[in-house]
């Protein structure tokens, strides 16, 4: 029986990621976890809105749930890895977000130092997601790294991951500001106090509104750097 349940979830994980295409004709990958992948059934995640709104191919390779820290290699090699969601192509860019799951399954969102330094160091030079942004800007492409919705203050049960979620943003903004070709985005101002509406029901992932005004953030930074 456990078998049957690993072999339905990595069927389930392989069906919510994007191959790469033969053409070449996707210059555009996304990666990373639900943030991105929420919507994805429906066409209105944050990977399609990118699409609409830049007029090109996008490749979404998210995941829900996916993480940085992952050792299960089975799921992990159908995207529940961040790193694993990668494959080699023609990008000119990549989306890329992650960490919080890291930070609320990991650690609860409480005493997290350890988790957060082995996800990227102070000084944001060493860690997953650096090494991560370095084999991408390696590869040619030019890394759009997402920050996070905060909660509107309205229940949300990440309520109190808003210390983790600055802490390890200012991290990522710190690693970026050392690369023109990494760009961090921080969307922690997107969400007016009180407003729930950039939030699905459950209070953590975006709407389909939030999903829209995230991925308009992005194309932004891919659209004044053509």
């Amino acid at each position: 029986m456990r078998f049957f349940l690993v072999l339905i979830t990595c069927l389930g994980l392989a069906a919510c990621t994007e191959a790469v295409p033969s053409a070449g004709k996707s210059r555009i990958l996304v990666m990373g976890d639900s943030m991105l992948a929420t919507h994805q059934m429906s066409g209105r995640s944050i990977g399609h809105v990118l699409e609409r709104q830049l007029g090109e191919t996008v490749t979404d390779r998210s995941v829900y749930g996916a993480r940085y820290i992952y050792n299960l290699p089975i799921s992990g090699s159908l995207g529940v890895k961040i790193a694993s969601q990668y494959r080699p192509g023609p990008w000119d860019w990549v989306v890329l977000n992650g960490g919080g799951n890291d930070l609320w399954f990991g650690c609860g969102c409480g005493r997290c130092g350890p988790r957060l330094s082995r996800l990227i160091t102070p000084d944001g030079e060493r860690g997953h997601i650096p090494d991560l942004v370095r084999k991408l800007r390696q590869s040619g492409a030019r890394v759009v790294y997402l920050g996070y919705l905060r909660s509107p203050g309205r229940g949300s049960p990440i309520e109190h991951c808003k210390n983790e979620a600055d802490a390890l943003e200012g991290r990522v903004s710190l690693m970026a500001s050392r690369d023109p070709g990494v760009t961090f985005v921080s969307i922690a101002d997107l969400v007016p106090h009180g407003d729930a509406s950039f939030h699905a029901p459950d209070m953590i992932h975006p709407s389909v509104k939030g999903a829209a005004a995230i991925a308009g953030r992005a194309a932004r930074v891919i659209a004044d750097q053509r």
